[in-house]
């Protein structure tokens, strides 16, 4: 299994993780829950109609944090919004309820990776595994 396979199965059994951003000089943090692996990278999806798009417009700098019932997951790094049809696509089809309420609401999803980031797989005190990713 590869380093960003692991982060990957990380997500899917945590089902929901948060999503860390900056609003200014203050945090703000919500759950997310989709994410897509292809190839080399890790997609999530936000729409861009939404204060999280726009807050990773102005500050690129994120946090992702999930529980999986075992491991802690820390995933920074920049996100680099990237809004790939291909993924949206994908997304939907995993998700027709949301595609539904996208489309009726003439709403986009925007889709973004990290890049230049690290992903530490934790226990309650250590760092049990360490990865960098750089595209």
């Amino acid at each position: 299994m590869s380093d960003i396979e692991k982060v990957d199965e990380i997500l899917t059994k945590a089902e929901v993780f948060y999503l860390a951003t900056v609003d200014g000089e203050k945090p703000k943090v919500r759950p997310i829950g989709f994410h897509l692996l292809e190839g080399d990278k890790i997609f999530f999806g936000v729409g861009t109609f939404k204060a999280v798009y726009k807050q990773m417009e102005a500050n690129p700098h994120v946090e992702i944090a999930a529980w999986d019932g075992k491991h802690f997951l820390r995933y920074h790094g920049e996100a680099i919004l990237d809004k790939n049809e291909e993924i949206n696509k994908k997304a939907f089809e995993l998700m027709p309820d949301i595609k539904e309420l996208y489309e009726s609401n003439n709403w986009e999803m925007g889709t973004f990776y990290l890049d230049n980031a690290t992903a530490e797989i934790r226990n309650i005190m250590d760092v049990e595994e360490s990865y960098e990713f750089k595209y």
